[in-house]
């Protein structure tokens, strides 16, 4: 509705009515037919071809809609859901994210020195678009709500304008010749290109004997019917130490068990393994405070008149049994894919995670593209076997940014490319080390890359997939930096240089206050990048 909106205390910018469709500039003439039909409709994106279509509204789907509406890449958005990121009406089941948005960070909300901590806000290219979820929170904990995230985006969508085709659910694709062919609740759509940015959010199902009986993660009773009660949990990742904590000052006795021993976070210095939020539950197992955590594959459930039979047996070959009040299965999640596999979209692991390039297309189908957390199927470096972080928001925010990009020039756009200074080049670097939201974010996985040219001087490229950089021939005569971690010291920079068909790669130190900047940092960078520069600018600037 127009008028400014009020939240949380806040007043908001003003929205003004939108229209149903943007503006047609850049659109072909089928796209201001679709702008008719939309109008009679009420809704944008009636059915028909586009030259691109995004499915799905959580995070992911909402940053690629922002971010090719920002580049002017036409393209239709459709959602299942009747409003942004449905799922978090229904988890994390005990309400807070893992991820958190810092409010007090010493850098201004809006700014991008402020995306490094905060972690769940979408990445908007003008500042009023940045920082939004630190609007929404009551300030009681700096791990939004689940109806904070959904404001959040709800709000982020308002304020972007962000136009997306609701209640429109995809159920079946095919190829006809070089367009996928979509069939939805509202009709078919046909594109060239589809992106699906629709989770890793099933329940995964182990071939365990009884495994039926189990509530699944998402689908037990009200907290409070649990009290005074024997409860088993199968599996030792997040979900299973969330359902644990969330249980713990009720529950008589709790049990986690699975084959794989558990990894903590604060132990990999990644978000490989447990979050420090749901630790509570290990600690009490070490101090034999009424948790049991077991290194045990899980052999049947069976139903008792009076609860469940659980039997296992321990990395030790140790039959245990177990009877219980209750059993609830935390063993992860897969891929809703549909018919995707049937049509040739190759997939790999536990998750069913499709298999996927530099730029998140299927590997194996070309013109699939994914978008959100199903990004963890493109693996990366993966150096010193820490991944990247395209699981959460913080991470994938970013990949979409770089796929709307690459997408844009599929679409035959050519990106501005700014010139930089040699002076500027060290400075650049630097600072993106220090700063940069991506690096963070992203470490080992994405990294700025700035190009040398005889004839065109020297060049920003922006934010690339690190792999892409190391094994695109295009990039010699150019650098780029990372941050990376090796799972046991501090964060730290590394700059690779591709010059004269070699790689080079340079590790920068370290430091316990994260400066980058520091004398040390610019010497070692100008060596670096000597082949490019001379070396009397590693010099500050007076």
């Amino acid at each position: 509705m127009p008028g400014a909106l009020q939240l949380a205390g806040r007043e908001l910018l003003e929205i003004e009515p939108e229209r149903d469709v943007p503006p047609a500039s850049r659109r072909s003439a089928q796209s201001s037919h679709h702008d008719q039909v939309a109008q009679l409709d009420g809704r944008p994106f009636p059915p028909g071809r586009y030259p691109l279509v995004v499915v799905g509204s959580g995070p992911g789907g909402m940053q690629l809609a922002y971010s090719l509406s920002r580049l002017g890449v036409e393209h239709a958005a459709l959602s299942a859901d009747d409003a942004p990121g449905g799922m978090f009406r229904k988890w994390p089941l005990f309400q807070r994210m893992l991820s958190w948005t810092k409010p007090y960070t010493g850098f201004q909300p809006g700014s991008r020195e402020f995306e490094r901590h905060d972690w769940n806000s979408l990445a908007g290219d003008e500042p009023a678009h940045r920082g939004l979820m630190a609007s929404v929170m009551d300030g009681t904990s700096y791990f939004p709500s689940r109806p904070e995230m959904q404001r959040g985006l709800e709000l982020f969508g308002e304020r972007t304008r962000l136009q997306v085709r609701y209640g429109c659910r995809w159920e079946a694709t095919r190829k006809d010749g070089d367009d996928v062919v979509l069939t939805t609740s509202d009709g078919e759509y046909r594109a060239p290109r589809v992106v699906f940015a629709v989770g890793v959010a099933e329940p995964w199902k182990p071939p365990i004997p009884g495994l039926e009986h189990a509530a699944q993660y998402g689908e037990l009773r009200p907290v409070e019917t649990y009290a005074d009660r024997r409860i088993f949990i199968i599996g030792k990742q997040n979900s299973g130490f969330e359902i644990a904590s969330g249980l713990l000052p009720l529950a008589r006795q709790i049990i986690l068990a699975s084959p794989s021993s558990t990894k903590l976070s604060v132990n990999t210095h990644s978000l490989v393994g447990v979050r420090a939020r749901y630790v509570q539950p290990f600690e009490d197992s070490v101090l034999a405070g009424g948790v049991v955590i077991l290194d045990a594959s899980i052999e049947g459930v069976k139903r008792t008149a009076d609860g469940y039979d659980v039997r296992v047996r321990t990395t030790a070959d140790k039959p245990l049994q177990f009877l219980v009040d209750d059993v609830i299965a935390a063993t992860g999640f897969t891929t809703p894919l549909r018919d995707l596999a049937d049509l040739g979209v190759k997939t790999f692991g536990q998750s069913g995670l499709p298999a996927q390039t530099y730029f998140w297309e299927s590997i194996s189908l070309r013109g699939i593209y994914f978008a959100g957390t199903i990004n963890q199927g493109s693996k990366g470096l993966m150096k010193h076997g820490i991944p990247s972080n395209s699981g959460a928001v913080q991470g994938y925010r970013y990949n979409a940014r770089v796929l709307a990009r690459h997408l844009a020039e599929l679409q035959g756009q050519t990106l501005d490319r700014p010139a930089i200074a040699a002076d500027e080049v060290i400075p650049t670097l630097l600072r993106e080390a220090r700063y940069g939201p991506e690096l963070w974010h992203q470490r080992s996985y994405l990294a700025r890359v700035i190009s040398f040219h005889p004839d065109r001087g020297i060049l920003d490229e922006g934010v690339l997939p690190l792999m892409y950089f190391l094994d695109n021939e295009r990039f010699d005569g150019a650098a780029a930096i990372t941050l990376e971690s090796n799972g046991h010291e501090d964060l730290y920079p590394v700059v690779y240089v591709r010059h004269d068909g070699k790689v080079h790669e340079t590790r920068l130190a370290d430091d316990p206050f994260l400066n980058f900047e520091t004398v040390q940092h610019r010497t070692d960078l100008a060596h670096a990048l000597e082949a490019f520069l001379s070396p009397s600018l590693s010099r500050p600037r007076t």
